[in-house]
């Protein structure tokens, strides 16, 4: 079998159908693919909805999810050659993006490939900007030799099986696995080719705690940044005056100035605060971390 896609769920309700259907009319064989569905406690439609469009459904415990090891036992259950992660509200946007997505790695190219993502109608004007930077419609370099993001990414099934993914991070696992797949002479590869449509429907509480975790886990894969209060003053600043400048070429600036303001303090608050916490997560405190209320 050619793929594997694991999609980790939590109350994906939303999307999910639109993410299925996008799935259900790729152009690799129906026999050449499988859905896999991680749900760690769905309490809306999710597990429903996956049931009418034929996925295979893993349960994992609330209590014991973190975002490693859903993907460890969704990998686990696998049958493809190719395992390919894909968000649950992380729509394809044509029928090539799976096979696109999976050329590189059977071409011996690469290990390791992720896709462009974009905004949808409602994405926040930052994310929309933060989106165009790091998954660019051109086949640009990377910020890093080991970026990648698995909202919308593949990995040969034999490089996941020597690394997996670390089970303890709050965040980041696919940067940490690539990280490690690098180390070891691994390529990873951009295909801007393959793209999906990420939406996001986050309170602000939300995307503080989001960008708090990612800095945590980023402590344990680049030990050597360090992001100190004026750092953070800095990128707000210049975040929010950038942002502002694309809004007003766009004449949406009064529309989205105040919501710039709050995302990208919700951002780089979120950093500061996330690489400024040195202790093991508690079970209450990690609850809050994996299913923010």
């Amino acid at each position: 079998m050619l793929a594997s896609l694991v999609i980790r769920t939590y109350n994906e309700a939303r999307y999910l159908p639109e993410v299925l259907l996008a799935v259900s009319e790729q152009s690799v064989p129906a026999d050449q693919r499988e859905v896999i569905l991680v749900d760690s406690g769905s309490k809306d439609r999710t597990l429903e909805i996956a049931s009418h469009h034929g996925c295979r459904i893993v349960h994992i415990q609330q209590s014991d999810f973190s975002f490693g090891r859903s993907l460890n036992v969704g990998c686990e259950v696998a049958r493809g050659r190719n395992l390919v992660f894909i968000s649950g509200h992380c729509v394809p946007t044509s029928p090539d993006w799976l096979a696109r997505l999976v050329a590189p790695i059977e071409a011996g190219e690469a290990g390791i490939t992720y896709g462009r993502q974009e905004g949808g109608p409602e994405t926040k004007f930052s994310e929309h900007m933060l989106f165009a930077k790091y998954f660019p419609e051109a086949d640009l370099p990377p910020p890093s030799e080991f970026f990648c993001n698995n909202a919308n990414a593949a990995v040969r099934r034999d490089l996941w099986e020597r690394l997996r993914f670390d089970e303890a991070l709050t965040g980041l696992e696919d940067m940490h696995f690539a990280r490690r797949a690098v180390a070891e002479g691994g390529k990873v590869r951009y295909v801007p080719g393959s793209s999906v449509y990420h939406y996001h429907h986050e309170s602000w509480r939300k995307v503080k705690i989001r960008y708090e975790r990612e800095a945590i886990a980023l402590q344990k894969i680049m030990p050597e940044v360090h992001v100190h209060a004026s750092d953070a003053v800095r990128y707000f600043v210049a975040g929010v005056f950038g942002d502002w400048a694309r809004a007003l070429g766009q004449k949406r600036f009064l529309r989205y100035a105040g919501e710039i303001l709050f995302f990208r303090f919700c951002q780089f608050y979120g950093t500061w605060r996330g690489n400024h916490i040195h202790r093991q997560l508690s079970r209450k405190s990690k609850e809050k971390y994996f299913y923010p209320r």
